[in-house]
């Protein structure tokens, strides 16, 4: 009887060593090779929105600067034909509130690009949307650009506060504004110069937050009475001539 006790538990034992090495080989093959963009952060609840062929799903605005915007080789290939403003807009949903974005961008040239949330049309005119603006550009540009949430607005006719990389901003009621600074921020350094970087917005309510690389660049709370942005679209854009951005893993999760 011991005997035979003994040879069961030796065989239990190899096939549990099989079992764990056969996993383990397994895991190793599905790792990506170093180095490779991952999407180990995009889980729980978020859903793609561009499938790396087309731009089915999308929009340009305005609808005469089709050119300015590809898809090809798993990428958004945004490039300046003129200089305006022109966005590649996601039509999946053109009334959003509350979200995560995730994304890969990558700045291949100097330039000024960035990500309109809650966007709706400009009545006056000024732009072809107002909306909360997350910047992007090459590393350098400007005085923080980079990782700064700009104020687009038109229709409401609201002051324009500076809330540049680094900064907590709070809008009170009354629309009076109270920095701070971000412990800790996002820093030039952790941004790779024209290769890909991560960047991810939450819009929660009235609070905003804007990160790149896992770090908080820019973060605000908007409580003004009248004059919030409730809602609206997501709209990619190009700034300048002659500029290109591309992004790639855009994945949205509806909080």
């Amino acid at each position: 009887m011991p005997i035979i006790r003994y040879l069961i538990a030796t065989i239990l034992t190899c096939s549990l060593l099989l079992s764990v090495g056969a996993s383990h080989a397994a895991a190793e093959e599905n790792k990506p090779p170093a180095g490779a963009v991952t999407l180990t952060s995009f889980q729980q609840g978020f859903v793609s929105i561009f499938g790396g062929k087309n731009l089915d799903g999308w929009r340009t605005v305005p609808a005469s600067s089709a050119e300015a915007w590809q898809a090809k080789d798993g990428v958004i290939h945004g490039e300046g034909k003129e200089d305006r403003l022109v966005y590649l807009v996601y039509t999946g949903d053109e009334n959003l509130k509350n979200f995560e974005l995730k994304f890969h961008y990558r700045m291949v040239t100097h330039g000024n690009s960035g990500v309109e949330i809650r966007a709706r049309i400009d009545k006056t005119g000024n732009r072809p949307f107002e909306g909360y603006h997350a910047d992007l550009g090459h590393v350098g540009i400007g005085r923080n650009v980079l990782g700064a949430w700009d104020f687009h607005f038109g229709e409401e006719a609201r002051e324009e506060p500076p809330c540049p990389r680094g900064t907590r901003l709070l809008i009170d009621e009354q629309g009076n504004m109270h920095s701070s600074k971000i412990e800790n921020p996002v820093k030039l350094a952790d941004i790779n110069k024209h290769d890909w970087n991560e960047g991810h917005i939450i819009a929660q309510g009235n609070k905003f937050q804007f990160f790149i690389n896992g770090k908080l660049a820019s973060g605000f709370t908007d409580n003004i009475k009248q004059g919030h942005l409730e809602s609206g679209m997501i709209g990619l854009q190009l700034h300048d001539k002659g500029m290109v951005v591309q992004f790639k893993n855009i994945f949205l999760k509806k909080l």
